[in-house]
């Protein structure tokens, strides 16, 4: 194990010691493969103009995790890839066969889900839920961790370490870079804990439920159509009555949804609701980003912050 030790403005936003050991590299130019849009981003934001490096982002037709199968062409970037980046849950089980076959046998491999460790929570089915049919008793865990700015931060921290040790020469750049980003990003995390601290809140959604790391992190309670890795779009007369009676119950005025979806499910909880009147706000999982998307300015702290915004607006 390598150890640094690196002061910064915030405490909370300090560069962490990498963990495990790292391959011998040389200095040639260093290319990046990651998988999840939020997981792109914060590199990104750590590698800031850097000519050194080219990084990839393999979902950038607008495929979420959940879906989402390699091509060719993705297979031989990952392949000859230095370092690779993906989240490590039940929908990359991909990822064993694409490392089989890499060419590249020192690539570094990164599994957010191991660098979490003890911050991984295991997929929920809660009161309520339509659960799909599990045959399968193996512990599947919630994928969804760039959804907790906390754990954005352990992650950032953990790349920023990795890229500056395979790019030694500018890894005062990469974490200055890394610092000033988590700097942005802790200022967001204290709007949610302020928005959050004296007004304990439950969330009710007529959709699938990605944010469960985000509403453990300002102690949120939620009731939900579906869990965050579901594949269901069709919620249960039961599921419907269930949170429609929840609304009833809390005199919920909102009934959330997550991006792109066609509100069918949030729209039939309203519908059995006393007083079919509550309307519908929508939280982006940033999990279906697109190239187009990215080119005209979203990130992972522009999508935050407008989630930030939606919560203010239905809660103050």
């Amino acid at each position: 194990m390598f150890k640094k030790i690196i002061s910064v403005i915030l405490a909370s936003a300090v560069i962490f010691t990498g963990c495990g050991s790292l391959p011998e590299k040389d200095s040639s130019k260093i290319n990046i493969v990651c998988t999840v849009f939020p997981v792109y981003d914060w590199t990104r934001q750590i590698i800031g103009d850097s000519d050194n490096i080219n990084l990839t982002y393999l979902l950038g037709n607008g495929s979420d995790l959940h879906n989402f199968q390699p091509t060719t062409d993705d297979m031989i970037k990952i392949s000859d890839c230095d370092i690779f980046i993906y989240i490590g849950g039940e929908s990359d089980k991909w990822v064993t066969d694409a490392l089989l076959n890499a060419q590249n046998k020192d690539m570094k491999v990164v599994n957010l889900l191991d660098v979490l460790a003890d911050s991984v929570v295991e997929e929920e089915v809660k009161e309520g839920m339509s659960a799909e049919n599990e045959t399968d008793e193996e512990t599947e865990y919630d994928e969804h961790i760039w959804l907790s700015i906390a754990n954005a931060r352990k992650c950032i921290n953990e790349i920023t370490y990795i890229v500056g040790f395979f790019d030694n020469d500018n890894s005062q750049k990469y974490l200055s870079n890394a610092n000033d980003y988590l700097i942005d990003l802790t200022a967001l995390d204290s709007m949610f804990q302020h928005l959050f601290e004296d007004n304990p809140q439950t969330l009710i959604f007529g959709d699938r439920f990605p944010f469960r790391y985000f509403v453990e992190d300002y102690n949120l309670d939620y009731y939900a159509a579906f869990t965050g890795c579901s594949a269901d779009t069709d919620a249960s007369f039961e599921t419907i009555t269930f949170l429609a009676e929840k609304a009833d119950e809390l005199n919920a005025d909102t009934i959330f949804a997550i991006e792109n979806s066609d509100c069918t499910v949030a729209d039939a909880v309203i519908e059995n609701t006393k007083s079919k009147s509550q309307s519908i706000a929508v939280l982006d999982s940033a999990q279906s980003v697109t190239n187009q998307q990215i080119e005209s300015g979203v990130t992972y702290l522009s999508i935050m912050q407008k989630n930030y915004d939606v919560l203010q607006e239905v809660f103050q």
